[in-house]
């Protein structure tokens, strides 16, 4: 866990050991089961996770009762109802497990003493937000703008592993279509 963790924040900033020994003492890692829930609708967002293997998937339930996939966290992703956890409200969102997964654990208090005692971190994890961000951006972009098909070839394209390890129901939720729909579009 320690090794992808520095190396997943050395493509973005390089760290002396006595830095890293730092950063991961602010971490602590968690193993979750398959279904398993990081985070349920209406409770404390304690963690913003870093995934270390597994997969994960983001949802909100609106309020008709209809669940809409914001987004799927794998290997190297953090994931985190990211409003409930810097603001330090209830959660609007749940985060699940598709698979077995192993995630390491960084309390709000610890990311900013990382980012007071660091100034590397800041940068950090203002390279990640900004990142994320964009994906949002593009992903919004994508559902006012896009096609059914031409969102399938572009989650097809940029995360081709998706397919293979999410149900074809939980992708079509995330990608707004019926089940019946997404059939079709992998014929």
């Amino acid at each position: 866990m320690q090794e992808k963790l520095r190396s997943h924040i050395e493509e973005v900033v390089l760290l002396t050991n006595d830095e890293f020994s730092l950063i991961y003492s602010l971490f602590t890692a968690k193993q979750f089961k398959k279904k398993e829930f990081l985070i349920q609708e209406g409770e404390k967002v304690k963690y913003a996770y870093f995934v270390v293997s597994g997969l994960l998937k983001l949802t909100h339930t609106d309020d008709s009762g209809k669940t809409h996939i914001i987004s799927f966290a794998m290997e190297d992703w953090w994931e985190s109802d990211f409003p409930a956890y810097f603001n330090q409200t209830k959660a609007t969102m749940s985060l699940q497990c598709l698979e077995d997964t192993n995630v390491l654990c960084l309390s709000l208090e610890n990311y900013q003493k990382l980012c007071s005692d660091l100034q590397k971190m800041q940068s950090f994890f203002l390279k990640k937000a900004n990142s994320g961000f964009i994906g949002s951006q593009k992903r919004i972009i994508s559902l006012l703008t896009t096609n059914a098909k031409g969102r399938y070839d572009q989650l097809l394209k940029q995360y081709p592993t998706l397919f293979q390890r999410v149900p074809k129901t939980q992708l079509a939720l995330y990608l707004g279509v019926s089940r019946e729909t997404l059939s079709r579009l992998f014929s």
